[in-house]
């Protein structure tokens, strides 16, 4: 009978008693695991961070010990004796920063920086959708949270994944669930977040203007600039070196096509395989002290907040630049430079359509989307310099 009693007290059931709010996390894995198969929000990394959560928070199993990871320090000595569990040795790649720089290989190794370069000044327009990440900031701020968790929930606003896990890593780990849901979950809806603002900030003939085709971009001139950018910008901002550079990295494998087998990995092979441990990693930090309070709710508002502001931002700068220019500009393109590639573009590109069947727009707007790209890790390397 002992061995039997000893027995029924490890299991899981035994456990659910002392923390009985376990089983409210493990409702909300199971509703993103919904969201993410049926309603197909983000699925490639929504279900990862849903099966993440899932498994942090089944009572007993010591997957995962926040308490190793504590204050922003890593308790290596614990690690070191073989007593962490599974997914705390995966969360490694993320707080160290490895998994979001990888995967920042792979993205720069499947986008085109043709269209910014044939239309340099729609820079602009992807800086100018950076406006979300620092209202969201002071947003934060007044709400009570510290210099390091504003910028880590200011960040959502650039519509970036990989990004935003990269700064709330460093900056405030404690947040890296909400924010990643937060995340995630509103770049899935970004075709239902943007139109409205978009129709509220332009008239009828704005969205109806039409652009000239842009001009070819040389070889030569691709080639260039991943190595520009990354001495410019690592530069300007050190912290942004990491981000920008993995992303330069793998643009310039796809550009030169003399290294045709690693772009294949980065984009595929790479890119799945990190997806599915930075996914069960961040899923891992929501645990229910970390994710049951306050702060989450906080964070998933601030979150709508980033990402109309960020779009607005973009549609403002668009108008302002056609007092000024001959050459107008069609102020829905703006509102791609939340660097949600190519689901911003896309919207700017269908919002167009409903105006005007014959206007083409998406080239257009991909030059302020993958400009947000680098935006984004720009604003990233501030916070970071700032507070990290």
């Amino acid at each position: 009978m002992e061995a039997i009693n000893r027995f029924l007290e490890s299991t899981g059931f035994a456990f659910i008693a002392q923390d009985p709010l376990c089983l409210v996390m493990i409702a909300v894995s199971c509703l993103l695991l919904y969201l993410a198969i049926v309603k197909k929000f983000e699925p490639l990394l929504l279900l990862p961070i849903a099966f993440g959560m899932l498994l942090t928070n089944l009572p007993g199993a010591g997957m995962y010990h926040a308490e190793y990871f504590a204050n922003g320090v890593i308790n290596w000595a614990e690690l070191g004796t073989g007593h962490g569990g599974l997914l705390d040795y995966l969360y490694l790649g993320v707080k160290l920063g490895i998994y979001p720089c990888l995967i920042f290989v792979g993205v720069g190794a499947g986008t085109d920086f043709a269209p910014l370069i044939a239309n340099p000044k729609t820079l602009l327009l992807g800086a100018a959708a950076q406006l979300g990440i620092f209202i969201t900031f002071v947003g934060a701020r007044l709400l009570g949270f510290s210099g390091a968790e504003a910028g880590s929930i200011g960040i959502i606003g650039g519509a970036d994944g990989p990004t935003a896990l990269y700064t709330t890593a460093k900056l405030a780990a404690h947040l890296l669930g909400p924010i990643a849901v937060a995340a995630y979950s509103y770049m899935a809806l970004v075709p239902v977040i943007q139109p409205p603002i978009m129709k509220a900030l332009t008239t009828k003939e704005e969205r109806r203007i039409k652009m000239k085709q842009l001009r070819p971009v040389s070889k030569t001139e691709k080639i260039l600039f991943p190595i520009i950018v990354t001495i410019f910008v690592s530069l300007m901002v050190p912290s942004a070196a990491p981000l920008v550079g993995c992303l330069m990295l793998g643009n310039l494998m796809r550009e030169t096509g003399v290294v045709e087998r690693l772009n294949k990995t980065v984009q595929n092979e790479l890119m799945n395989i990190v997806t599915i441990f930075l996914g069960i990693s961040v899923g891992a930090t929501a645990t229910a002290e970390n994710f049951l309070n306050f702060q989450t709710l906080a964070i998933l508002a601030m979150g709508v907040v980033a990402f109309g502001f960020g779009t607005a931002g973009g549609v403002l700068l668009a108008k302002v630049m056609n007092v000024f220019s001959k050459e107008k500009v069609n102020p829905l393109i703006g509102s791609a430079g939340v660097s949600a590639v190519p689901m911003a573009a896309r919207v700017s590109q269908v919002v167009g359509q409903k105006e005007d069947p014959s206007n083409f727009l998406l080239m257009h707007a991909m030059g302020p989307n993958v400009a947000g790209v680098i935006g984004s890790a720009v604003a990233a390397g501030v916070l970071l310099s700032l507070f990290g």
